[in-house]
This record gives C-alpha cells, sequence and structure tokens, in this order.
C-alpha cells in the first residue's frame, strides 16, 4: 500500500521512465537492465517495495516489456543481440514474482529451467568470466544465488525442494568462507556488511531477509550469527538504518543514508516474523 509520505519518491522514480531512451526505463533499443538503479528491473523492484501495484500504468508497461523478453525455454533476453545469462534470468524473475507472476505458465518454465542448470555446488553461475579464471570461478556466484532464492520463496517449491536446501547450503557456506567467489567474485567483506536498502545488491540485509524464508537456513548457527550481525546496526527502537544506499538513489527518503527506514525496518520485522514459524 503506498502511504503518503513515500508519494515523492515514487514520483521521483516516474519521472525517469524515459531517461535511457525508450519508456518504462528501457534503453531506445529495448535494453532492460541499463540504467540501473532506473532500469526497467530496478526501478521495478524499487516501486513494489514503494507499494505501487502492478495496476499501475507505468509498472504494467514495464512489466509487459519484460514477459516480452522471454523465451520458450525458460530464459529472458534483456537485450536485443544479448547474452542468456542466468542472472538476467534469476534478476527478471524475482520481479516477476513480486507482482504475482510465480504461477505463470512461463514462469513456471523459467523454474524449470534455474533447477536444470543448477550448479554442482548447489548454487548458480554464469560462464562469463570478468576477472579471469581461478580456482575460485569453480564456485557458483552467491549473489546469483541469492537472486534465485528470493524468486522461489514465492513458489510451490519453497521447503519442498531437495536442490533449494542445497542452495541455502551453498550461501551458508560463504557466510564462513567469505572470499570472492564465482566468476563474478562475490564477497563478504566490509562493503557487504554496511546495510542496503533496497535489495538491489548482494548485501547483509538482503542475505538475512531472503534466507529466512528457508527452513534449512533459519536456524543453522552460521544464519543466526549474521542476524545477529544485522541485529547491532538497529537504532534504539530496533529501526533498520541504511548505511550503503545505491549512490543514485540518494535522493530519495526511504532509503536515507544514516536514517532509519520504516519501509527496511518492515522488511526486518518479516524476518522475525518467518523466524517464529
Amino acid at each position: 500500500m503506498v502511504k503518503s509520505r513515500h508519494i515523492a519518491d515514487i514520483e521521483a522514480v516516474l519521472a525517469r521512465r524515459r531517461d535511457n531512451g525508450g519508456d518504462y526505463w528501457a534503453s531506445a533499443d529495448g535494453r532492460l537492465a541499463v540504467g540501473a538503479p532506473f532500469s526497467t528491473l530496478s526501478s521495478l523492484l524499487i516501486l513494489h517495495e514503494l507499494g505501487v501495484t502492478r495496476t499501475h500504468e507505468a509498472v504494467k508497461g514495464g512489466l509487459r516489456l519484460i514477459l516480452e523478453a522471454w523465451r520458450e525455454d525458460g530464459r529472458f533476453r534483456l537485450a536485443p543481440g544479448g547474452g542468456l545469462y542466468p542472472c538476467a534470468t534469476a534478476d527478471t524473475a524475482r520481479v516477476l514474482c513480486r507482482f504475482g507472476y510465480a504461477h505463470d505458465r512461463r514462469l513456471q518454465r523459467t523454474f524449470a529451467h534455474l533447477l536444470e542448470i543448477q550448479h554442482h555446488d548447489g548454487g548458480w553461475r554464469c560462464n562469463k568470466f570478468l576477472f579471469g579464471r581461478g580456482p575460485e570461478t569453480e564456485f557458483s556466484n552467491p549473489g546469483v544465488t541469492l537472486t534465485v532464492l528470493d524468486a522461489f520463496r514465492f513458489t510451490e517449491h519453497l521447503n519442498q525442494n531437495s536442490g533449494l536446501d542445497r542452495a541455502a547450503e551453498s550461501l551458508l557456506d560463504h557466510w564462513v568462507v567469505r572470499r570472492p567467489m564465482g566468476p563474478c567474485h562475490f564477497g563478504i567483506g566490509t562493503l557487504f556488511m554496511q546495510v542496503e536498502y533496497p535489495f538491489l545488491r548482494y548485501n547483509l540485509f538482503a542475505y538475512v531477509y531472503v534466507l529466512s524464508f528457508y527452513e534449512r537456513a533459519k536456524r543453522d548457527a552460521r544464519y543466526l550469527e549474521a542476524l545477529r550481525a544485522l541485529q547491532s546496526k538497529l537504532d534504539e527502537r530496533d529501526r533498520v538504518v541504511v548505511e550503503r544506499p545505491h549512490r543514485h538513489l540518494a535522493g530519495l527518503s526511504f532509503c536515507a543514508k544514516g536514517r532509519p527506514s520504516d519501509l527496511a525496518t518492515a522488511r526486518y520485522r518479516e524476518v522475525l516474523e518467518n523466524l517464529k514459524r
């Protein structure tokens, strides 16, 4: 539900819808993941956090562009002639699930595809080696894996699929290993530990939030350690204080740096509710 105090933030995101050259935050040639955090994918995620529904004209248009990028094998092509990477499919599935498409027949094929390509260590990875090749690149990408689990939590597979348990285990293991993993070098260091909101990148808060839906994770000592790390950053009223918003979101009040966020705090309280179940 949109609250009056967030209307200015919503209007600010909507005002950027043609900045990339096309409409609905897309580029002129139809790319849907450029210009972050004001790409089509990221803008829709932000608007969802702000309570904007799929019936809104701009959201409806953005979702239409995304669904047009779906392929019969379940993957999404987010740019003309662009690669078909698991990270793009995961990012897209997460957005569609947020807006109620988890049981759409197209998404069902997407979920089947993701399970088909699960990496041997339980996570997901892209065969794109931006940092060269090394022993660490043989593992899955923790950030992509977290995004996949964020999408799957909307499905009947949640806590019913052993593959997702393996994925959760891979992320719990990364909490201990911490070193950069996967072809894209997702690590757990100083930046990871600074509270980010909204959930656009691999970060402590997103990690604790998503894994709270998974039985395999939420009572594990490694998860509880991550939860305590997040709780140590709450203010005296147990509100989430945003430490590291995306720099291009600095003008939005709902995720202002150094200030408690009512929407981020609502996500934290959702974590607490998940842990009671």
